[in-house]
């Protein structure tokens, strides 16, 4: 029996291959395809409202020859939403990853944020615009960042991961692979149209999965993703990183999440793989 196709999404500043504990997980019943880096094609520049980036996504999405379930986090989850309800011809099914959904009057304020060049003093952009991106080699890299406590709560190897798929040569020794003058762009010109998109029924089954302790959830609320996902939401403990701090347990509740929203689907138990 075949697995059923799934294009995973990534996170803003962790290329595909950060990810490689979860999708090595969800491999076990899915054909496991990731993007590797949203905003470094020419071809779709990061723009207000991110719709190069979604239209980046459509791009790859028209390449298979079925459509997928589409799994993403945060960014990717978002991308992926926004895809599927453009073009639901492409997806079978969505499931967000602790992706903020920012609407109401927070969307407004944002709007208003944005409008006013300030969206770096409102966003993780303040943080990404001034950070080290160059080591003299992995290993002090590696040292850099096992030292902050947002590391160190990934689970084993997933550092090493982020590594192996985050950095490339640099005249100086090595240097983060995802530009922080891209990541920081993503960050500021994250979509205020939400609002626009909730108006109407989602054309495709969508779920979530959520964050106890996620800080970026908490600033943007649950109440615009209940309206989006209705039911399909559930809990998972940890940060917005969850991903990368519980991969197999994030990949057991996505698989869970899944086949709720598209009963009888057909996909290859662990044990036969």
């Amino acid at each position: 029996m075949s697995k059923p196709l799934l294009h995973f999404s990534h996170g803003n500043s962790y290329p595909g291959g950060t990810y490689r504990r979860l999708l090595q997980a969800l491999g076990e019943h899915y054909e496991v395809r990731a993007h590797d880096m949203y905003g470094h094609d020419p071809r779709f520049p990061v723009a207000d409202g991110w719709q190069q980036l979604v239209e980046e996504l459509i791009h790859h999405l028209e390449q298979y020859a079925q459509p997928p379930i589409l799994v993403g986090h945060s960014l990717g989850g978002m991308l992926s939403m926004m895809a599927a309800k453009e073009r639901p011809d492409l997806a079978r099914c969505v499931v967000m990853l602790d992706s903020p959904v920012v609407a109401g009057w927070r969307a407004f304020l944002w709007k208003l944020v944005k409008r006013r060049g300030l969206g770096s003093r409102f966003s993780p952009a303040r943080f990404s615009e001034r950070r080290r991106n160059v080591w003299p080699d992995r290993a002090a890299a590696y040292r850099h960042f096992i030292a902050k406590p947002m590391f160190q709560a990934w689970a084993p190897g997933a550092l090493d991961d982020y590594l192996e798929h985050g950095l490339i040569p640099h005249p100086e020794g090595v240097q983060l692979r995802f530009e922080r003058e891209i990541e920081t762009r993503i960050y500021n010109t994250l979509p205020h149209h939400m609002g626009a998109i909730l108006r109407a029924p989602y054309p495709l089954p969508i779920g979530f999965i959520a964050g106890t302790t996620s800080e970026e959830l908490r600033q943007a609320g649950l109440d615009a993703t209940r309206r989006l996902v209705g039911e399909h939401l559930v809990m998972i403990e940890g940060g917005h990183l969850y991903p990368l701090e519980k991969p197999e347990e994030t990949a057991r509740l996505t698989h869970a999440m899944i086949e709720q929203l598209l009963p009888g689907i057909e996909t290859v138990p662990a044990a036969s793989v």
